[in-house]
Protein backbone atom coordinates (compact mmCIF):
# COMPACT_ATOMS: atom_id res chain seq x y z
CA UNK A 1 0.00 0.00 0.00
CA UNK A 2 1.50 3.73 -1.10
CA UNK A 3 1.37 6.72 1.18
CA UNK A 4 -1.35 8.03 -1.04
CA UNK A 5 -3.60 5.23 -0.34
CA UNK A 6 -2.82 5.52 3.20
CA UNK A 7 -3.55 9.00 3.29
CA UNK A 8 -6.51 8.89 1.46
CA UNK A 9 -7.71 6.25 4.62
CA UNK A 10 -6.53 8.35 7.32
CA UNK A 11 -8.82 10.91 5.57
CA UNK A 12 -11.88 8.90 5.51
CA UNK A 13 -11.27 7.60 8.60
CA UNK A 14 -11.72 11.55 9.85
CA UNK A 15 -14.44 11.90 7.76
CA UNK A 16 -16.52 9.62 9.18
CA UNK A 17 -15.42 10.64 12.38
CA UNK A 18 -16.65 14.12 11.66
CA UNK A 19 -19.62 12.58 10.21
CA UNK A 20 -20.59 10.88 13.01
CA UNK A 21 -20.47 14.02 15.55
CA UNK A 22 -22.53 16.08 12.94
CA UNK A 23 -25.13 13.32 13.18
CA UNK A 24 -24.98 12.74 16.92
CA UNK A 25 -25.36 17.03 17.34
CA UNK A 26 -27.98 16.48 14.67
CA UNK A 27 -30.20 13.97 16.92
CA UNK A 28 -29.35 10.97 15.25
CA UNK A 29 -28.73 7.72 17.34
CA UNK A 30 -25.43 6.17 16.10
CA UNK A 31 -26.16 2.00 15.64
CA UNK A 32 -23.35 0.48 14.35
CA UNK A 33 -20.31 1.67 11.98
CA UNK A 34 -18.70 0.49 9.21
CA UNK A 35 -20.89 -2.69 8.90
CA UNK A 36 -19.78 -5.06 6.16
CA UNK A 37 -20.64 -8.07 5.05
CA UNK A 38 -18.58 -10.54 2.82
CA UNK A 39 -17.13 -9.04 -0.04
CA UNK A 40 -19.98 -6.49 -0.67
CA UNK A 41 -18.53 -3.57 1.08
CA UNK A 42 -19.86 -1.46 3.96
CA UNK A 43 -21.98 1.01 5.03
CA UNK A 44 -20.52 3.76 7.18
CA UNK A 45 -22.54 4.83 9.34
CA UNK A 46 -26.03 2.68 10.46
CA UNK A 47 -28.20 5.39 12.78
CA UNK A 48 -31.40 6.48 13.76
CA UNK A 49 -33.28 9.28 13.22
CA UNK A 50 -36.75 9.56 15.09
CA UNK A 51 -37.67 6.16 14.00
CA UNK A 52 -36.90 6.08 10.38
CA UNK A 53 -33.32 3.66 9.98
CA UNK A 54 -31.13 5.94 7.78
CA UNK A 55 -27.78 4.00 6.18
CA UNK A 56 -25.38 6.90 5.70
CA UNK A 57 -22.32 6.68 3.25
CA UNK A 58 -19.78 9.23 4.26
CA UNK A 59 -17.64 10.96 1.27
CA UNK A 60 -14.77 13.36 2.42
CA UNK A 61 -13.06 15.76 -0.28
CA UNK A 62 -10.37 18.44 0.20
CA UNK A 63 -11.61 19.86 -3.04
CA UNK A 64 -13.75 19.39 -5.67
CA UNK A 65 -11.59 19.08 -8.45
CA UNK A 66 -11.96 15.52 -9.06
CA UNK A 67 -16.68 16.46 -8.60
CA UNK A 68 -18.45 16.54 -5.43
CA UNK A 69 -17.92 14.11 -3.11
CA UNK A 70 -21.83 12.98 -3.25
CA UNK A 71 -21.21 11.76 -6.95
CA UNK A 72 -18.54 9.17 -6.25
CA UNK A 73 -22.17 7.07 -4.98
CA UNK A 74 -22.53 5.95 -8.28
CA UNK A 75 -25.28 2.83 -8.84
CA UNK A 76 -23.05 0.17 -8.09
CA UNK A 77 -22.06 2.13 -4.76
CA UNK A 78 -26.05 1.96 -4.20
CA UNK A 79 -26.84 -1.18 -5.17
CA UNK A 80 -24.00 -2.44 -2.61
CA UNK A 81 -25.39 -0.40 -0.04
CA UNK A 82 -28.94 -1.09 -0.44
CA UNK A 83 -28.10 -4.67 -0.38
CA UNK A 84 -26.25 -4.81 2.81
CA UNK A 85 -28.84 -2.92 4.07
CA UNK A 86 -31.28 -5.73 3.72
CA UNK A 87 -28.88 -7.83 5.15
CA UNK A 88 -28.27 -5.45 7.97
CA UNK A 89 -32.19 -5.75 8.76
CA UNK A 90 -32.39 -9.21 8.21
CA UNK A 91 -29.92 -10.51 10.65
CA UNK A 92 -31.19 -8.21 13.32
CA UNK A 93 -34.90 -9.09 12.51
CA UNK A 94 -35.99 -5.75 11.83
CA UNK A 95 -38.96 -6.00 9.76
CA UNK A 96 -41.74 -2.89 8.16
CA UNK A 97 -38.92 -0.36 9.01
CA UNK A 98 -39.06 2.75 7.90
CA UNK A 99 -35.77 3.34 6.31
CA UNK A 100 -33.60 5.94 4.24
CA UNK A 101 -30.22 6.18 2.57
CA UNK A 102 -28.21 9.53 3.29
CA UNK A 103 -24.83 10.78 2.12
CA UNK A 104 -22.66 13.15 4.23
CA UNK A 105 -20.52 14.76 2.47
CA UNK A 106 -17.13 16.05 4.43
CA UNK A 107 -15.29 19.05 2.93
CA UNK A 108 -11.95 19.14 4.65
CA UNK A 109 -9.01 21.22 4.77
CA UNK A 110 -5.33 20.16 5.33
CA UNK A 111 -2.22 21.91 6.98
CA UNK A 112 0.55 19.23 7.39
CA UNK A 113 -0.63 16.94 9.23
CA UNK A 114 -4.06 18.55 10.93
CA UNK A 115 -7.26 17.62 8.94
CA UNK A 116 -10.12 19.59 10.05
CA UNK A 117 -13.83 19.85 8.69
CA UNK A 118 -14.57 23.12 6.69
CA UNK A 119 -18.21 22.38 5.64
CA UNK A 120 -20.33 19.00 6.29
CA UNK A 121 -23.34 18.64 4.26
CA UNK A 122 -26.19 16.13 5.01
CA UNK A 123 -28.58 15.07 2.15
CA UNK A 124 -31.30 12.75 3.31
CA UNK A 125 -32.99 9.96 0.79
CA UNK A 126 -29.97 10.89 -1.17
CA UNK A 127 -30.98 7.54 -3.49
Amino acid sequence: MGRKDTNKRAVGAIGEEIAEEYLKKNNYEILEKNFRYRRLGEIDIISRENNVICFVEVKSRSSIEYGYPREAVNRKKQDNIRKLAQIYLAQRNIYNADIRFDVVEVYIEKEGNNIQAKKVSLIKNAF
